[in-house]
């Protein structure tokens, strides 16, 4: 039986197919094509209704290449959404969430409602994007979209209802919301009644797994092809890569690494203490039960920011082809904090890297290669300042990091991580959130019997590569260097 996972990341999206066969996952790509956010009047949006066309066009191709589907999930990043009028119509593009229209916004929602009461409510990291700063921003603005919405739906529920009819949104993107209580198990009616959001937009949570329908009869008849069912899966990428971790032990830390880059544990309760408030730790929502206490890091949207840069200037190079230009250039020249507020909205890039070398004393990378190794040793040093604040956190302490993601395409990333961390870095799946969409779907129709034998069978199939760490006492001396310049 073969299943079809949509997984839309930050800048692109895939449509992988996936069977059971002999007890190991195969895998095939259908479909792959580009999210590019379309910035107009100085606004940044999702082009929602793109990424819905190539939805159908991945149905299309299945169905050209003869194959019955079974079931089909969506998974995407978190935070942002679309609100729905009384008459079903969406309400305008979806911002994104490097919109600036939130830009100061969580000093102003703090003033509001303090920033402990926020926290002890959601258990949510603060960052400038979280939905409810966006909700709040429009509000404030008077945005005519609240004022004709009937339904606030996340962009997998969107991209769901567009595809049956039904609206539900799904439990680990509501985590991520910052408005959903986790102890009392639903959207936080108190804190939005504060904020002034109708509770009434804010509809049903389903777990991941829930059958959400089938593909309405009137997309069934465009595109030719049958009524097929559609899963709430585990609709945040992280939480889908998460659920491919191929961890044989149930304690055990991540790394996703991707645009973002989020480093944590599975956990079956959520950490919601003054101590994970002040280490700004995350608790967002898991599959079957779990939370995922989370460091949020930029990831490589920075180093993804410079090459766009470099190509707009006539400097074309492969990420393969920066990697090596930063294997060449002189080790542990300058740090950055890959999540200081300088490298949050999209632009000129490298000029805020020397900005940001300077501001802390450093001399500033020039070349390219050199630019990318200050990137890339710096998140390397920046997972192990996250993975010590996890141990510290969970009050456990890991033998390694699974490491799951498109960034462990990254050779010299995941060495470098290794040697920062001073243990083992497990490297695979690359594909682990479609994969995890997949196995949220397999699991729901009882082709596996639960989450840690999903994790066998992923261990089975696909390689895994070990990353020991090495040059210890080096190592060693940049994350002292690299403290001290962050101020961490």
């Amino acid at each position: 039986m073969t299943r079809l996972a949509y997984d839309l990341g930050a800048s692109s999206g895939r449509a992988i197919l996936g069977r059971l066969e002999e007890g190991r996952i195969v895998l095939q790509e259908l479909h792959r094509f580009p999210n590019d956010p379309v910035q107009v009047g100085g606004r940044l949006h999702w082009d929602i209704l793109r990424l819905f066309h190539e939805l159908k066009q991945g149905l299309l191709k299945a169905k050209h290449a003869g194959i019955q589907l079974q079931s089909v999930g969506i998974d995407t990043w978190g935070v942002d959404f679309g609100m729905v009028s009384a008459e079903g119509e969406l309400l305008g593009n979806p911002y994104h969430y490097r919109d600036r229209q939130t830009d100061d916004v969580i000093e102003k929602l703090q003033q509001d409602i303090p920033a402990e009461e926020i926290y002890r409510r959601t258990g949510i990291q603060f960052q400038p994007f979280n939905t409810i700063n966006q909700l709040y921003a429009m509000k404030g603005a008077g945005s005519i979209i609240l004022r004709e919405a009937e339904q606030f739906l996340m962009i997998p529920a969107l991209l769901r209802y567009f595809l049956t009819g039904e609206r539900y949104n799904e439990f680990t993107l509501a985590t991520t919301t910052q408005l959903y209580n986790p102890v009392a198990g639903g959207w936080d009616e108190e804190l939005l009644g504060r904020l002034g959001l109708s509770p009434d937009w804010f509809n049903e949570v389903v777990q991941p797994g829930t059958p959400v329908g089938e593909l309405r009869a009137s997309l069934s008849e465009e595109l030719g092809i049958p009524a097929t069912q559609v899963y709430a899966v585990a609709e945040h990428d992280t939480a889908s890569a998460v659920v491919a971790v191929p961890a044989l032990d149930r304690s055990f830390a991540f790394l996703s690494c991707g645009t973002w880059s989020l480093v944590g544990t599975e956990v079956e309760q959520p950490v919601i203490s003054e101590l994970a408030q002040q280490l700004n730790f995350t608790n967002e929502g898991g599959a079957y039960g779990t939370y995922r206490l989370i460091k949020n890091i930029m990831g490589l949207w920075i180093l993804q920011e410079c090459k766009r840069e470099w190509e707009r200037a006539g400097i074309a190079s492969s990420f393969a082809d920066l990697v090596v230009e930063a294997e060449q250039a002189p080790p542990a020249a300058a740090y950055i904090d890959p999540d200081d507020p300088l490298f949050l909205h999209p632009g000129e890039m490298t000029p805020r890297i020397e900005q940001y070398c300077i501001r802390t004393g450093q001399p500033a990378p020039n070349s390219i290669g050199e630019i990318v190794r200050c990137i890339i040793e710096s998140l390397a040093l920046k997972y192990r300042y996250a993975l010590e604040l996890t141990e510290r956190l969970s009050g456990q302490t890991f033998a390694g990091l699974h490491m799951v993601g498109g960034g462990i395409h990254n050779q010299l990333l995941c060495k470098w991580t290794a040697g920062a961390l001073g243990k083992p870095v497990w490297a695979g799946p690359a594909e682990g959130s479609a994969i995890g969409n997949l196995v949220v779907q397999w699991i729901a129709a009882g082709e596996l019997a639960d989450i840690w034998e999903a994790r066998r069978v992923i261990r089975d199939s696909f390689p895994i590569t070990v990353y020991e760490p090495e040059d210890s006492d080096t190592w060693e001396d940049a994350y002292g260097r690299f403290c001290r310049v962050t101020g961490l």
